[in-house]
């Protein structure tokens, strides 16, 4: 094979292509079969891919040697790990009175992460989806969060710091647990090996990630929680993984593997993920909530709106009345003694959990033979490499950047 797949072709190798497929021109074998399936097969490329180097190469034998266009749309999707870092770098700006600009923040990510590209509109985009906004400074325009995450997120750290015990680093006045959901794909491994130069890498890896395995579990400061972890083989390949979530299996787990493992009046943290937030049937209505089922808590709370009132306009009511949501998890924890905390949405920095994803996912990533059956065999051995002084460093150093945030916040706010 004289090219990976999805990889453009050399000039060289077009050129190789041509002399063979002429080859094959002049000489007559037997079986008969076309000398472009013949150049194919005994090249490793595509049928089409002989095609286009020959229709080239009879258009203009020079254009053999110019760069091949790449087809398709370019990757523009910015990574959701470099979110820690874009705020951090934000905040920091935020801070020190600087005027940041999307093409300040493109520039810097192309200089921590210089392999990828950072296309300005989708930059934005993410920016928004991030929880930052372009908003009018003290004197002039710049980058900053927007005010419900920082609301958010003050109530999160306020609730974890009312929580500790201050003797320890790691101590606490209740027990927390951290849950979340996550998934792992037959094709994960890394990319990056140690090669001769002069032979190129030698290990060829399929295309695509392949099947995958969804992963619920849950940490303590002891480490993995006895008898929570669920896994089980998603049913589609592509899309996210919180598409094969769903209520009914969250609210099962929760019940029947979780709360029956976890020490007495436990705090448990989790994030805003669509089934951790489904309503209780005793919650008053939200705004995403139908027009009908705001009208008849309006009216049960005494609240007559004339009939030609549109939804809009009931919401309008319903933000300065209703009180705030009530969740059935929520619901279900308080049942069993415990207390639900979700952290602020797009801040995986303060999960201890998601750092003991990536504990287990780069063991599997190193262990990797692109098959299902070592896939969920070295889950398991992923699993024993986070112990118990794994997850209380871990907890240690979210503590840390609690303390930066709550630090942070409070000079933020008497700028």
């Amino acid at each position: 094979m004289i090219s990976s797949r999805g990889k453009p072709l050399t000039s060289e190798a077009k050129k190789l292509a041509v002399s063979v497929k002429q080859y094959f021109d002049q000489v007559k074998i037997t079986p008969a079969e076309p000398s472009v399936k013949r150049t194919a097969d005994a090249l490793g490329i595509g049928v089409a891919t002989v095609k286009r180097i020959m229709a080239d190469y009879n258009r203009d034998p020079n254009l053999l040697d110019e760069p091949t266009k790449m087809r398709g749309r370019p990757v523009y999707a910015v990574s959701a790990s470099h979110q820690e870092a874009v705020r951090s770098y934000i905040r920091s700006a935020n801070i020190k009175g600087q005027h940041i600009t999307l093409a300040d923040i493109q520039n810097f990510l192309k200089e921590e992460y210089a392999d990828e590209s950072f296309h300005k509109a989708t930059l934005a985009r993410t920016l928004n989806r991030w929880g930052f906004e372009f908003g009018k400074g003290t004197r002039s325009q710049h980058l900053k969060e927007k005010d419900h995450i920082i609301a958010a997120r003050q109530r999160y750290l306020r609730a974890k710091r009312g929580n500790r015990a201050k003797e320890s680093d790691t101590a606490t006045l209740r027990p927390e647990v951290y849950l979340d959901e996550s998934y792992v794909n037959k094709n994960h491994s890394n990319d990056f090996i140690w090669y001769y130069g002069e032979d190129g890498p030698w290990v060829q890896k399929p295309t695509g990630k392949g099947e995958r395995l969804i992963i619920l579990n849950a940490v303590t400061h002891s480490g993995w929680v006895p008898g929570a972890k669920l896994v089980f083989k998603s049913t589609k390949k592509t899309g996210d993984y919180h598409g094969q979530m769903n209520w009914d299996l969250f609210r099962k787990w929760f019940t029947e593997m979780l709360l029956p493992n976890i020490p007495k009046r436990s705090i448990i943290v989790m994030d805003n993920a669509p089934y951790h937030n489904i309503l209780s049937e005793h919650s008053p209505p939200t705004p995403q909530s139908s027009k009908k089922k705001i009208r008849e808590w309006l009216e049960q709370n005494k609240v007559y709106c004339r009939d030609d009132c549109l939804k809009p306009e009931l919401v309008e009511v319903l933000a300065k009345m209703a009180p705030e949501p009530v969740y059935a998890v929520d619901e279900i924890a308080a049942a069993h003694g415990h207390q639900v905390l979700r952290t602020p949405p797009y801040h995986p920095e303060l999960q201890p959990i998601e750092t003991c994803w990536g504990v287990v996912k780069n063991y599997m990533a190193r262990h990797c033979d692109f098959t299902m059956k070592n896939l969920t065999k070295q889950l398991n051995s992923g699993f024993n490499k986070v112990s118990a002084k794994t997850c209380t460093k871990i907890i240690a150093k979210v503590r840390k950047i609690e303390d930066e945030f709550w630090a942070s916040n409070m000079v933020l706010d008497a700028l």
